[in-house]
């Protein structure tokens, strides 16, 4: 079995957990940022890693999933500053999902990451009350993804790597 853990990651944040999830596959591995993935023929399978922009993902992960993952096993680990905890965080990552049409997904992984100062200062001066308010709460985020959802990555792709034994 060939693994493929490719990964998008602007703050640090999904990267830490391509890491973590890479570390953890017992099988013969590559790890890669997306930007480089040509192809995903001749992986088993593929653990995909993005960072939630605007509640959901941006255009150039939707070309990547438009490009690549059509017929192919892949697990999804997304990366945010919402707290796991968040009523509206699953509609977010539902359009993850959605967006893998005509892929086999076989597990999604989620936590929280580190908001950057920049997107905080952003939503600060968001029209959006509720936008606002979370650019208030970055301080909740500092220090994320900490070592216990780090460890539950390596958990999360353990988990999913039985499946194929």
């Amino acid at each position: 079995m060939k693994v493929l853990v490719a990964y998008m990651s602007q703050t640090g944040n999904t990267k830490k957990i391509a890491e973590a999830i890479y570390e953890a596959i017992p099988a013969p591995k590559e790890i890669m940022r997306v930007e480089e993935v040509t192809s995903l023929e001749g992986y088993d399978l593929s653990f995909l890693g993005f960072p939630m922009h605007a509640l959901g993902p941006d255009e150039p992960v939707m070309n990547f999933l438009k490009t690549h993952i059509k017929g192919q096993t892949i697990a999804l680990f997304i990366t945010h500053a919402s707290p796991e905890n968040n009523p509206p965080l699953q509609g977010w990552l539902q359009k993850f999902k959605d967006a893998a049409v005509g892929a086999n997904i076989v597990g999604l992984f989620n936590c929280q990451g580190e908001m950057s100062e920049a997107i905080a200062n952003y939503l600060l001066k968001h029209p959006d009350p509720q936008r606002q308010e979370w650019g208030k709460a970055r301080h909740t985020t500092l220090g994320q993804p900490d070592a216990t959802r780090i460890e539950k990555a390596r958990v999360f792709a353990r988990e999913i790597m039985k499946r194929f034994e």
